[in-house]
């Protein structure tokens, strides 16, 4: 480029021959205008007067050059003209710097050469003559030189080796871009840049008043994307923002983000403004975290609004505002005369006990917490009802009074003390468990649940213990409070581990593991080593064979809700379980990892659960190198036909497990052998589960004992399956990628995989029925193979609850008359229409709230133990026996309404309702948007009481009134605007 440009002149008298030469030149002389051609003179002149030995001459003409550069650094749509013919003088600059003694002059040299770096190919150039320059403000160059710096420093910064010196220079420079980049509304870019650096502490110096909600609204969105531990530093970074701007009720969310109970208190501590303590509490209450304010003069208030107390009297009043108070029966639900008849006549009888049962379920879920329904209400009609089942169907019937009357607790514990002084066991247990459905998410003063459940806990009839340690679970899941923490008699805690070291007969290993799930579900997210600890040793003292009761499985989900969003607190756990005889050691300490990370959508994590799941179980690793392909299948034969027991039992079953499959369950797996062209006996079947059973149903010809086997880890592969479910649901993008890969994984992976996918879909999208989640659950719930049809079917219950989504309902109607003759496969489309019409389409069991910004543990621990159960139905939910397991998705139903509160003026410091006119539309993301974007778009106005849908905001209509908290969600209180100002509409005459 030098010799072009000084050549010129030469160039177009000798009339190059060289076309490439022409080409370049010709263009340039059309180009360059008479300024541009002077431009270009001045400054090689200016660079001759700097190579002159003539010291005076050095400055002045720096500083020419200096205002030459800036005057054409405003404009950024291309490269700055002075730049652009500096270039080629770049090394001969540096030779000049070098030769400059006078100080002021070199440091002027610097400034130029480091901006002249910008286009150079030398990397760090321009930080290092930065730091040698003048030091003059930052932007005086502009501002694309600042964004170049920024670049530059975060590679400086991680480079290998640098000095503590050196970093200090750096750090000096960092400030003065993140100053620059806060004052010029470019928030998002200093963020960044300080994420880079892991150095976000010095944000908060520069963050002003006026964009500190921009700046955490980005800090917040962020977290989803980095990984641990980067993700907990941006949401503490964001909460000291908001406290420094005394935005308390922010700052309360991101300490519930990290589950920092603590700093949840020291906030309120710092609080004064009674409704905005009131609004926290409500918050809280919302998200189930529940604590004790003695000692605060509005202690009385704040425990009732935490406590939820009042939560069904703003829900009836919604209902009555819609117009649903009317009962409705689960015959109105199925509208089984639209089903298409057969025209032989119904095979399966209609009051079979399945159908009893799923009656039972589907009253309860429909009717959820409108305390009036047709089958409860009258004593003698609900015996009737209870009595129609058998045993464990009794107790499944008598819970479900606990959701009619759920929040209600006077009315509820009134109507449930009817059946506790029965002869009936079954229904007595059933009733102790509906007091604690009722308590579920109420936290009563005086604690009715504990003092009525406690009693039974230590019970001699084990079927008592069942109905009160689930109970207790449910009624005190994430409480934080004294009567449930206390380490004496009658703590709630206290008595539960009791249970796990039982030595009664009654301590069945039912008792045990539901003990196991209660403690997870009050303990859930709080990492409390000592419980998980009594927890690992209860299982560390059982024999292998004793590990495959499916009871077990329970005690290993309840020490991983314990570490539930814990991220690296687990991991001093996840490797001590490995210590268990695999494969139950194995899906253990992964299910604990996805637990600890779950909603984060650490993409690292996700990786590693989709390794695990393309491992292939089929023989020992030795074994395959020695043995031709025929050879090996017949081994994996004889390995399975070793264990006739457990394989039986995974025929049917996704998990290591030796209990027979019930009735009612095909026992084999339709579909299983991939391989056509091998023998029966020898078919190396899809490895993994059915590749045993395949084998166990084969003869046992050979009676020799077989090589032992390597483990069969498929039931940690169904855990890791649900693990991605999980974890990505965190984040939008997550979710979707996650869309991709259950595709493979359904395409590719074992008949286990597959099983799991449907529960892991429908984790991604709770009550959000999606167009394309919804077709391919439709697709799986016709599958050949009948435990994936099963879990296809419930998913579709949890992706469309509490939505009365239309199409759903028509699939599912469709379904029951597909599967008319499979009592199973019919109870689930059953429950699933119960689901679809949860609390008559008024409840939602989607973990996030408040802006899908906080995600309930308890809610999220509950979807969890659901779809955990799922993994290997055929021995909890479906065998006839632990059906009651579904009430595990209480802690999810939460109503999804928004009721607007105003203080009552007759009753100071008590809340009333008030109806105002509320925006409703689909929420816009408007993170890092300039100026003040619209948040809803397409809405439409409504007074409160109202429903939100998934992906729906509200704001207030008119300015008559502030709201409280910025996230118009749940229960709202208003104020009165002081400086609104009636529209006065005036009438002509």
């Amino acid at each position: 480029m030098v010799a072009t440009t000084q050549q010129k002149p030469e160039a177009e008298q000798k009339k190059l021959d060289d076309k490439k030469g022409t080409g370049k030149n010709e263009p340039k002389k059309e180009e360059m205008t008479e300024e541009d051609q002077k431009l270009e003179e001045d400054l090689n002149l200016l660079v001759q007067r700097l190579s002159e030995p003539d010291t005076s001459l050095y400055k002045p003409s720096l500083e020419t050059m200096r205002s030459l550069i800036r005057a054409s650094t405003t404009s950024m749509t291309s490269v700055p003209k002075p730049l652009k013919f500096m270039r080629p003088h770049y090394t001969k600059m540096k030779e000049i710097y070098a030769s400059i003694t006078a100080t002021d002059v070199k440091k002027l040299c610097a400034d130029i050469i480091s901006v002249l770096a910008m286009t150079s190919d030398e990397r760090t150039d321009t930080i290092n003559y930065r730091i040698l320059g003048s030091h003059e403000p930052i932007g005086d160059w502009g501002h694309e030189y600042v964004r170049h710096l920024a670049m530059e420093m975060s590679e400086e910064w991680k480079k290998e080796g640098t000095s503590d010196a050196r970093k200090a220079e750096l750090l000096q420079l960092t400030q003065d871009i993140v100053g620059h980049h806060m004052k010029h509304n470019a928030e998002v870019e200093a963020c960044d840049l300080l994420i880079e650096i892991e150095r976000l502490d010095l944000l908060i110096t520069y963050v002003q008043e006026v964009d500190h909600q921009r700046v955490c609204l980005y800090l917040l969105s962020c977290a989803p994307l980095t990984p641990d531990p980067d993700n907990v530093i941006l949401i503490r970074t964001a909460l000291q923002l908001y406290l420094k701007f005394n935005r308390f009720l922010e700052s309360v969310r991101c300490a519930i983000m990290v589950n920092d109970v603590p700093k949840v208190r020291e906030i309120f501590a710092k609080a004064s403004d009674p409704l905005l303590r009131k609004q926290m509490a409500i918050l809280l209450g919302r998200h189930q975290i529940f604590l004790d304010y003695e000692g605060a003069d509005d202690s009385d208030a704040l425990a009732e609004l935490n406590s939820n107390s009042h939560l069904y009297e703003y829900f009836h009043s919604l209902a009555r505002e819609l117009d649903i108070m009317e009962p409705k029966t689960p015959e109105g639900i199925y509208k089984s005369h639209l089903e298409h008849s057969r025209p032989f006549g119904n095979s399966s009888q209609p009051d079979s006990t399945r159908m009893n049962l799923a009656a039972a379920l589907v009253n309860g879920f429909v009717n959820c917490g409108f305390g009036v329904d047709k089958m409860m209400a009258e004593t003698e009609e609900a015996s009737r009802w209870f009595y129609k089942n058998k045993e464990y169907g009794m107790l499944t019937a008598a819970a479900s009074q606990g959701l009619i009357w759920r929040w209600d607790i006077d009315t509820g514990l009134a109507q449930c003390d009817r059946f506790l002084y029965i002869n009936d066991d079954y229904i007595k247990a059933g009733t102790l468990l509906a007091i604690g459905i009722i308590s579920s998410g109420i936290q009563d003063a005086c604690d009715p649940a504990s003092a009525l459940l406690l009693d039974h806990v230590q019970s001699d009839r084990s079927i008592m213990r069942v109905g009160s340690i689930l109970g207790l679970g449910l009624a005190y899941a994430n409480s934080k409070r004294e009567t449930v923490t206390k380490n004496e008699e009658r703590g709630v805690i206290f008595e539960l581990k009791k249970v796990l070291s039982d030595q009664k007969p009654s301590a069945i290993p039912e008792v045990k593991g539901l003990a196991g799930l209660s403690l997870g579900l009050i303990l859930v997210g709080t990492a409390d080593a000592e419980a998980a600890m009594e927890m690992l040793q209860a299982l560390m003292d059982k024999s292998e064979t004793e590990l495959t009761d499916p009871n077990m499985r329970f005690l290993a989900l309840g020490i991983a809700l314990i570490f539930l969003q814990t991220q690296d607190k687990s991991d001093v756990f996840v490797e001590s379980l490995r210590s268990l005889p695999d494969p139950f050691g194995a899906m253990v300490s992964t299910l604990v990892e996805v637990c600890a990370y779950a909603g984060t959508g650490n993409v690292l994590k996700i990786q590693k659960l989709l390794h695990l799941c393309s491992e292939h179980y089929e023989t020992p690793v030795a074994e395959k190198k020695s043995t031709s392909r025929g050879g090996r299948g017949a081994s994996s034969a004889a390995a399975a036909t070793a264990t006739p027991a457990r394989a039986a039992a995974q025929g049917t079953n996704t998990d290591t497990t030796a209990t027979p499959a019930p009735s009612g369950t095909p026992a084999n797996v339709p579909g299983a052998p991939r391989r056509d062209n091998a023998p029966p006996a020898a078919t190396p079947a899809a490895p993994g589960v059915a590749g045993a059973a395949a084998a166990a149903a084969a003869p046992a010809t050979d009676a020799t004992p077989a090589p032992p086997a390597k483990p069969d880890l498929s039931s940690q592969q169904a855990v890791a399956v649900l693990g991605i479910g999980l974890i990505a649901m965190g984040d939008d993008i997550g979710s979707q990628m996650a869309l991709r890969m259950f595709g493979h994984l359904i395409r590719y992976g074992e008949p286990v995989i597959r099983r799991a996918v449907p529960l892991a879909l429908s984790l991604l999208s709770v009550s959000n029925p999606q167009l394309n989640i919804l077709e391919t659950l439709s697709k799986f719930s016709h599958d050949s193979d009948a435990d994936t049809a099963h879990n296809a079917i419930f998913a579709m219950g949890l992706v469309g609850a509490g939505t009365n989504n239309a199409r759903l309902v028509a699939m599912l109607r469709n379904l029951a008359s597909y599967h008319y003759k499979d009592q199973v496969s019919l109870m689930l489309v059953r429950i699933a229409q119960g689901l679809t019409h949860l609390g008559k389409g008024t409840m939602t069991l989607n973990p996030w709230h408040s802006d899908r910004q906080l995600l309930s543990p308890s809610a999220l621990a509950s979807l969890l133990s659901i779809c955990y159960c799922f993994l290997d139905a055929n021995n909890t939910v479906l065998n006839s026996r632990q059906h009651y397991l579904l009430y595990t998705l209480v802690l999810a139903m939460q109503p999804r309404m928004l009721t607007t509160l105003i203080e009552d003026e007759m009753k100071p410091g008590s809340l009333k309702q008030l109806n105002v006119s509320v925006r409703v539309g689909q929420a816009v993301d408007v993170v890092a948007q300039a100026g003040k974007p619209k948040t809803i778009t397409g809405f439409q106005t409504h007074t409160t009481p109202v429903l939100l849908a998934h992906g729906e905001r509200a704001e207030l209509a008119n300015e008559e009134y502030i709201s409280v908290t910025p996230h118009l969600e749940g229960l709202v209180i208003l104020k009165k605007n002081p400086e609104y100002q009636p529209v006065v509409v005036s009438s002509k005459k």
